[in-house]
């Protein structure tokens, strides 16, 4: 008969198939005794939790491995539950050893379900969604932190170039120059994609870099860039691009570059295994470390250089002017 579906094509549905969608979907199963405390949890349940499935588990077996900052969040939160009407969801994080795993726990609330004063709900693995949040608004905070930094170079750049430049038409084609060479440098900081050779030279890469902010005509060649030749790779060039453009920012709204007669010395030593790369500004105002609580910048250059080339960096606040020193393991820099 026409229309008639061929059932034959279609699986017999069984309880089972359930358990079997479950178990592909990452998802764990828990029972929670409210009154005992009791939990019990299926395979992927302890397997997640990292916890023996012999003998009982408890609620507060499980928050031993609960992030200490967590912990009685997730209590109280659990514990809040049974007056949500509806679904809920909690997210936090456990520590497996030095791991940090982030588990989502859903469930109903207002004792939806329950059963002889047990509840029933999942468990989620959610690592990954977390990560790509965090990086997300590491982005964002970065971004901005750039377009600021980039408003502020601008109004640098035209007070610099209106110092040596003696008509508009002088200052205009110097101001275009610096803007120019700073859009050169930014690239610099910007991945290129498939890109695996050695990206430029060491010395070419910061001389690149420092170019916008040196003066022109009468004042030029307060920037000394002093170097052994030598390449650096796609990846440490990056890296690298951006700790040296942020360091060039403080210095343009801060430090040496801010002023005239600032002087601006940036010299490479190899020692041992190690490329020591050494900032030192002089002749700019007085300058004193930065208050407690990091900004941003700080943030994102001890990240980059502990993350991004498994470096270090160091400040000596002396009143004559700044002086960082960068140390990279020189097999980094080849990366």
């Amino acid at each position: 008969m026409s229309g008639d579906h061929d059932t034959t094509a279609f699986p017999v549905w069984d309880p089972q198939h359930l358990r079997l969608g479950v178990k592909a979907a990452g998802v764990a199963l828990w029972a929670w005794d409210v009154g005992s405390d009791g939990l019990t949890m299926d395979e992927i349940g302890y397997e997640l939790w990292a916890v023996p499935s012999a003998g009982p588990v408890t609620f507060e077996d499980l928050s031993s491995n609960i992030h200490p900052a967590d912990r009685d969040r997730v209590r109280a939160a659990f514990n809040a539950t049974r007056g949500i009407v509806g679904p809920y969801e909690i997210d936090f994080r456990i520590l497996l050893q030095d791991e940090v795993r982030w588990i989502s726990a859903r469930g109903r609330g207002d004792d939806e379900g329950i059963r002889q004063g047990v509840m029933y709900g999942v468990f989620l693995d959610v690592t990954g969604r977390k990560q790509a949040e965090e990086a997300h608004e590491l982005l964002a905070g970065e971004m901005s932190h750039r377009v600021k930094n980039l408003i502020a170079i601008a109004g640098a750049l035209t007070t610099m170039t209106s110092r040596s430049a003696e008509t508009k038409e002088d200052m205009a084609r110097e101001l275009t120059h610096r803007l120019t060479a700073l859009g050169r440098a930014h690239d610099l900081v910007r991945p290129v994609p498939g890109q695996t050779e050695n990206a430029a030279l060491l010395g070419d890469l910061i001389t690149v870099l420092l170019m916008p902010y040196d003066d022109l005509g009468a004042f030029a060649g307060r920037i000394r860039v002093s170097v052994p030749r030598m390449g650096i790779g796609e990846g440490a060039a990056t890296n690298l691009a951006l700790v040296l453009h942020e360091l060039a920012t403080n210095s343009v709204k801060h430090g040496a570059l801010s002023s005239e007669g600032g002087l601006l010395d940036v010299a490479c030593l190899i020692e041992e295994d190690e490329a020591v790369i050494v900032w030192t500004e002089r002749g700019g105002p007085m300058v004193r470390p930065p208050a407690a609580g990091d900004g941003f910048g700080s943030k994102l250059l001890e990240r980059i250089m502990t993350h991004g080339l498994g470096g270090s960096i160091a400040y000596d606040w002396s009143p004559e002017g700044l002086i960082a020193r960068l140390r990279i393991r020189t097999a980094r820099l080849d990366n």
